[in-house]
């Protein structure tokens, strides 16, 4: 077994580099042809998943098949190797085995336990089974992962441990409170009818909420996705189907939004979310308006300055008005307001202030404006700016002294559109959580949420299976490896048997049929029982750890021709291929 794994994960890359590696269905077969067309590899499958990208090739020389299947990632992908490299991973042969099988198992998921990798190596093993990229040794290992994956879930409570990423996703977006309480007569749209989404559009179902709007770029499957939902018997959910273009329009309806395409770009901006949230509701009045529109209990001076604090016009003005809205103690004239300014900056907070934006209240004995000190005495400030200014040409900068202290985040409104993106690259501009009633899970913040997940005592119980498996799957394919060279042995044995009866007739020709096969079945006998032990003995030893020489040994003692043993693995394999069923 040369079986060589090259790749990278959420654990290994973070989810930036995750996402501008992301494979699409054209570039996944591009990759698989490419790679059995390179020198090292002979066989080849691609596992792209949301959160992991993995290249598994049967090579026949360890350092040439990592150098060409790392390039031919970056190549693919589309992030330089030079980059990409430090976020790789590589496993070989019985260390690749139990890294898949602890991927089928969900023990290397983002969400520990959950069951969708199954589908998707299921899926990965049927697209090379189409391009004719996955041999003996592939569609050998990928069924045992299907199998030991599915042992998993059946024998332990890994599940328990943790849900699919739509659920770990919903519960977020809850807070973690009762997602079935969340939901309950919300109304969502799902984007995207894939298996992802349709997981997601089934999970939303089953959690109650009242209807579901189905968009997807290929209108037919968003109506099969939605016929589906409207026949489950477990739900009661009103589903209907939408082109990509009422996107827009459905956004201002929706309570939830989860989507999961394979567009390579957004597929909701911020801005078309800002338009959304503009369009489900009025926008609000402000705050202390009467029905006039004119500001209640705020006084003529206030309501000079755009920023709330008194402070002018902004034109001109060098210093983050909004930074310093509503900070005690803060004079726009004072020291704290120029500490730590260049003296470009200095010269033109002087003209602004000489320019008399600041307002006309601002004179001495003029009323205090909020968030500005009681005593403001132009004078008295216009010395000190002088006399910091008279330190620029010393020091080349104003000296850090006083900063006005950090302005306290208003409170946000709570959250009355959700979004879940499962996408990877990402469907939903990450922009979008700035914007006030929009809260935005992503692959990111789920990754940052289950990095601390407990684990559930089941995970050890399943560990102990992965490692059984992977040393019953190593035995197995060890002496599998020699059965071609004992056929061959056996094959050559009947042929001396042969030619040795073919001697016998010549030598007498009178011999009756009787004897003659009384003799040929006796000496058949004694080649047999002399094969046997030693041929039993070599495929226990070869099932061990190290035991491929024996094989090799076997070959050499027997003088064995290379090209019968090879013919032999040929008619195995292709006897295997008509028998092997469905993925």
């Amino acid at each position: 077994m040369s079986l060589l794994v090259v790749g990278l994960s959420h654990r290994s890359a973070p989810v930036s580099v995750l996402e501008r590696a992301a494979l699409n269905a054209d570039a996944q077969v591009k990759l698989l042809q490419d790679t059995v067309a390179a020198e090292p590899a002979s066989e080849a499958a691609v596992l792209a998943t949301c959160n992991r990208i993995e290249l598994y090739a049967d090579v026949d020389k360890f350092h040439a098949g990592v150098a060409e299947l790392s390039t031919l990632l970056a190549q693919h992908s589309g992030v330089g190797l030079e980059e990409l490299t430090p976020y790789l991973y590589v496993h070989y042969e019985d260390r690749a085995v139990h890294h898949l099988f602890s991927v089928a198992c969900g023990l290397d998921s983002m969400v520990v336990g959950e069951g969708q990798i199954l589908g998707q190596i299921k899926d990965s093993l049927a697209r090379a089974q189409d391009l004719h990229s996955a041999g003996r040794l592939l569609n050998d290992l990928f069924q045992q992962a299907l199998r030991v994956g599915k042992r998993a879930h059946s024998e332990t409570g890994i599940d328990r441990a943790g849900q699919s990423l739509v659920t770990f996703g919903l519960e977020q977006l809850a807070r973690g409170g009762d997602v079935q309480q969340w939901a309950r007569g919300k109304k969502a749209l799902v984007i995207g009818a894939g298996s992802m989404s349709s997981l997601a559009a089934a999970t939303l179902a089953r959690a109650g909420v009242a209807e579901i709007v189905v968009a997807n770029r290929t209108f037919d499957r968003a109506e099969r996705l939605a016929e589906i939902l409207m026949e489950g018997d477990d739900t009661d959910v009103a589903a209907r189907a939408v082109p990509m273009e009422s996107v827009p329009a459905e956004l201002t309806r929706a309570d939830v939004a989860v989507s999961c395409t394979g567009a390579t770009g957004l597929v909701l901006t911020a801005e078309s979310v800002a338009e959304a949230m503009g369009g489900r509701t009025p926008a609000p009045s402000a705050p202390g308006e009467d029905g006039a529109g004119a500001p209640v209990g705020r006084s003529g001076a206030q309501r000079e300055g755009a920023s709330g604090t008194g402070l002018g016009s902004e034109d001109g003005c060098p210093l983050d008005l909004s930074a310093v809205q509503g900070t005690a103690g803060f004079s726009v004239l004072g020291e704290a307001a120029v500490a730590g300014m260049a003296a470009a900056d200095l010269e033109q907070h002087a003209a602004w202030v000489d320019n008399g934006t600041v307002g006309g209240d601002r004179r001495a004995g003029g009323p205090a404006r909020p968030g500005q000190t009681g005593t403001l005495d132009p004078a008295a400030d216009t010395d000190a700016i002088a006399a910091l200014a008279a330190t620029v040409a010393t020091v080349g900068r104003i000296p850090e002294r006083r900063r006005p202290e950090p302005v306290e985040e208003p409170q946000r409104p709570e959250p009355v559109l959700f979004l879940l993106d499962l996408a990877m690259p990402r469907d939903i501009d990450a922009a979008v959580h700035r914007l006030a009633g929009v809260r935005l899970v992503d692959i990111e913040s789920l990754a940052e949420a289950s990095a601390g997940a407990p684990m559930a005592a089941d995970v050890d119980q399943v560990r102990r299976i992965v490692s059984d498996e992977v040393a019953a799957f190593g035995a197995a394919l060890r002496a599998a490896h020699i059965t071609p060279t004992v056929v061959a042995l056996r094959t050559m044995a009947a042929d001396v048997v042969a030619g040795e009866i073919a001697r016998l007739d010549g030598r007498l020709p009178g011999l009756d049929d009787k004897h003659r096969a009384e003799i040929t079945q006796t000496v058949r006998r004694v080649v047999d029982k002399l094969l046997h032990a030693p041929t039993v003995r070599v495929k226990q030893l070869a099932a061990e750890p190290g035991g491929a020489g024996y094989a090799d040994a076997l070959r050499t003692l027997f003088d064995l021709d290379p090209e019968t043993v090879a013919a032999v693995s040929r008619a195995e394999d292709s006897t295997t291929e008509k028998d092997r069923g469905p993925a």
